[in-house]
């Protein structure tokens, strides 16, 4: 006798073992609420403990995909210390007729922005590793290849792409949508130009969440290749809000080669893979600082920390970027060094690092 699809299902996720506790997903209660469609749309929770190993997201999905008669795969993650305990009676899997699961109120629906093309968020496990200066680069210079780019600046507690791209005045408002600003060929939004330089955002999550749905929905972003997120520092409200709000294609992750700064990116790393977004790579910013008259490299952070970093998490190192002065020089006055000096160590390594991740995305989905 076939196989039914919910027994397709619990066949391939049976076969997950978790190692920490050496017994499969299934059999250690962490699968709940799979649901299926007669069209093969699959949607279920994961139970994740926090020493659980954030890769089982991924094997659960392409478990999940794998399996005939599967069409579309969504995995909700939550925290097994505040779930409910499993029924005492069966586990068969519901069958949902063809209309979609409706979401639950503590974990909303992402919705789909096409219009936007490949959202791609800019994190950092602290502040101070220049993740917007890797955002802003990496934006121009996609642009400067010919691509259609928006930049979000979702750095609500220190929001410094308006001073980094040359641009600060109030955006207009046109049929109700907020028309983003442009500079360096970048459609640019912020919250930097709606609120005073000195004023402090002392904000929590639903104001977040708000903003930066506001910025999705309510922005003219018009027909977009890439849309760059440049995000805050951390593991927080800001991260979470934007994986609940919209699809995201992918992260990078930017550190500096010191040991205190990888150890807070790894659990960048991990928050997002652990809400199943793709990281694309790591990026290693101030690498080495390079002497303007010999050239000779000097690792004034340490050496090879984002290296130890991407081979920890088996992510690729997408960038080294040198150490350089005019980096932080123009782009106090507006200039990208993609801009400013192309030519440079910090400008080639940020230039190639755009053609890396063009790649990256290029290839996750070909994969999909």
């Amino acid at each position: 006798m076939t196989d039914t699809l919910n027994q397709r299902i619990a066949k391939a996720l049976s076969r997950i073992r978790n190692p920490r506790t050496g017994h499969d997903i299934v059999a250690d209660d962490m699968v709940r609420d799979v649901a299926t469609t007669t069209d093969g749309k699959v949607r279920l929770t994961l139970l994740l403990d926090a020493a659980d190993p954030a890769t089982l997201v991924r094997d659960v999905r392409l478990a999940v995909e794998h399996v005939e008669g599967v069409n579309e795969v969504h995995v909700d993650v939550k925290d097994a210390a505040q779930a409910p305990p499993p029924p005492s009676k069966s586990r068969a899997l519901p069958v949902m007729d063809d209309r979609p699961a409706a979401p639950r109120a503590s974990a909303p629906t992402p919705v789909a922005f096409p219009e936007l093309g490949h959202i791609i968020a800019v994190s950092s496990g602290k502040g101070g590793v220049g993740k917007s200066t890797v955002a802003t680069n990496l934006a121009v210079a996609l642009a400067r290849a010919g691509a259609r780019v928006g930049l979000m600046d979702a750095d609500i507690y220190g929001p410094n792409v308006p001073r980094m791209m040359g641009v600060d005045a109030p955006p207009a408002v046109v049929n109700e949508k907020i028309i983003p600003l442009e500079s360096h060929g970048v459609k640019i939004m912020s919250l930097g130009f709606m609120i005073d330089r000195d004023q402090p955002a002392i904000w929590r999550g639903p104001i977040v969440m708000k903003i930066i749905t506001q910025f999705l929905r309510d922005v003219a972003w018009g027909e977009l290749d890439y849309f760059i997120v440049d995000m805050p520092p951390g593991t927080g409200d800001a991260q979470l809000s934007l994986v609940q709000a919209t699809m995201l294609r992918g992260a990078l992750i930017v550190t500096t080669p010191q040991e205190v700064a990888t150890g807070d990116a790894l659990r960048g790393v991990r928050m997002f893979q652990r809400v199943g977004v793709p990281v694309l790579g790591i990026v290693e910013n101030m690498s080495w600082f390079e002497c303007p008259h010999c050239g000779k490299p000097t690792p004034i952070f340490g050496a090879g920390g984002g290296e130890r970093l991407a081979q920890e998490t088996e992510l690729p190192l997408l960038a080294q970027i040198p150490l350089y002065p005019r980096v932080m020089e123009r782009a106090d006055v507006g200039e990208p060094i993609v801009v400013a000096d192309a030519a440079s160590g910090a400008g080639r390594a940020l230039t190639a690092l755009a053609e890396r991740t063009a790649q990256a995305v290029l290839e996750l989905a070909d994969a999909t």
